[in-house]
């Protein structure tokens, strides 16, 4: 047999690592036989040499298993998720998880925090007031059996080899591995005990990965190791070139989660969220078509029925269901700071990538994985992508804890737009769709 440095050096080598030997090598990191410098250096051979699909595919399943694989059996119906690879202003998970469950769609959320300049699903649900994101496993299967959707967060036996692995590639340069990534998403994913999985995969400056070739690679590379792990998986594309709705922060952004469900809220979000949406109604078997599935996602939100089961999981979950009827309920910041427009035009682009590092700098995202968050401050888009403005006309609206001092922020959000004389196209939503 081979020593676990010879199955670091075949990789390095460029080789192929059989299903046996993956596995070996992620349970020899969970019992300290493999040291932690080993596996980076395994991941450094993984980001140069790569894997095929079949190497990705143990890799996932090694991972998957290095932990427990919740059962849903008790659950009846087709469970469906869905996954983002992280957006500026991307709210998105609030509102459609009870938009599909209020169709007959279980739900069962695994999601994550904020890191960097993009927000966290958890963050933003822990702006409601006694929220709990913490359930054990029991308690999630029980609350998706009766409510049809909870949202928690990676419990220490949900995928605990990823859980490593990833603090590993985060400190040595190798997080931008497409077999690494498809791994560590879909370790988690399927440890859910999911049927099907939805995944929203952003493309543009305030996404992870910036050009459509390399966010096509990565979702064709997910549905594909998805579909070979026994999974119904479909991927969309969608545009990050801008702020996704109108709110950056977490109790602004939950507020306009709420708007969706209401049959209110931003244009772009409800389109996001009635596409991902239609996708998962298919691939659960609550509609035989997009368009159908769409028709019975708005019918939820018109009848009030999404709004309804967002209440009921909150209560589930040791939250205050009233936010969703008094969205004031919510943290709010005390003092607010308008940006004003240096020009007379239209607003072309918004630079996410920008709001989001300044709403970090507010407080309302975190550096640090261990970093607590201001659920009260954010950023509130006033004059959206193709807008008409006037010099001196606000741009945006800062919530902040203190006026005072405001100015580095004020100017930062400022310089995230750009003016134009003439109205220019924007890009549409939905770049494409890999089934």
């Amino acid at each position: 047999m081979e020593t676990l440095v010879e199955l670091i050096a075949k990789k390095r080598d460029g080789g192929r690592l059989a299903d046996d030997q993956i596995e070996r090598l992620v349970r020899a990191l969970g019992t300290g036989e493999l040291a932690d410098y080993q596996m980076s250096a395994l991941c450094m051979a993984i980001f140069f040499r790569g894997m095929d699909d079949a190497e990705t595919v143990a890799l996932t399943r090694a991972m998957l298993h290095s932990g427990d694989v919740l059962d849903l059996s008790s659950v009846p119906g087709i469970k469906v998720d869905k996954h983002s690879t992280g957006g500026v202003g991307d709210k998105v998970s609030l509102c459609l998880a009870p938009l599909v469950a209020a169709c007959g769609v279980p739900v069962p959320m695994v999601s994550g925090r904020g890191l960097g300049h993009t927000g966290g699903t958890l963050d933003k649900l822990e702006a409601i007031p006694g929220f709990n994101v913490s359930l054990d496993t029991d308690a999630f299967a029980r609350i998706v059996r009766d409510v049809g959707v909870c949202m928690i967060g990676q419990t220490g036996r949900i995928a605990p080899a990823d859980k490593r692995i990833y603090a590993l590639r985060d400190v040595t340069a190798t997080v931008e591995s497409i077999p690494l990534i498809v791994a560590s998403i879909l370790s988690k994913k399927l440890a859910e005990g999911i049927d099907a999985l939805v995944l929203d995969v952003k493309v543009g400056r305030g996404a992870f990965m910036k050009t459509e070739r390399d966010a096509r690679a990565l979702a064709e590379a997910l549905v594909r190791v998805g579909k070979a792990a026994g999974k119904r998986v479909v991927a969309l594309l969608t545009d990050m070139s801008t702020v996704l709705g109108r709110a950056v922060g977490n109790a602004i952004e939950t507020r306009e989660a709420i708007d969706v469900l209401k049959g209110e809220g931003p244009d772009d979000l409800v389109e996001c969220t009635l596409a991902l949406g239609a996708e998962m109604l298919v691939l659960g078997d609550a509609a035989s078509s997009i368009e159908g599935a769409r028709e019975k996602l708005r019918d939820a939100i018109t009848s009030g029925r999404g709004a309804r089961v967002f209440e009921r999981m909150i209560e589930a979950q040791g939250g205050d269901p009233a936010v969703v009827e008094d969205p004031l309920l919510l943290p709010r910041a005390p003092e607010t700071v308008l940006v004003p427009s240096e020009a007379d035009g239209f607003v072309a682009a918004i630079d996410p990538l920008e709001i989001g590092l300044a709403a970090v700098a507010m407080g309302a995202g975190r550096t640090r994985a261990d970093q607590k968050v201001d659920h009260a401050v954010g950023i509130e888009i006033l004059a959206p992508r193709g807008a008409g403005v006037r010099r001196g006309e606000p741009l945006a609206r800062l919530h902040v804890l203190r006026a005072a001092g405001a100015e580095a922020i004020a100017g930062r959000v400022q310089s995230a737009f750009r003016v134009s004389s003439a109205p220019e196209a924007s890009p549409p939503l939905l770049l494409g769709r890999i089934a």
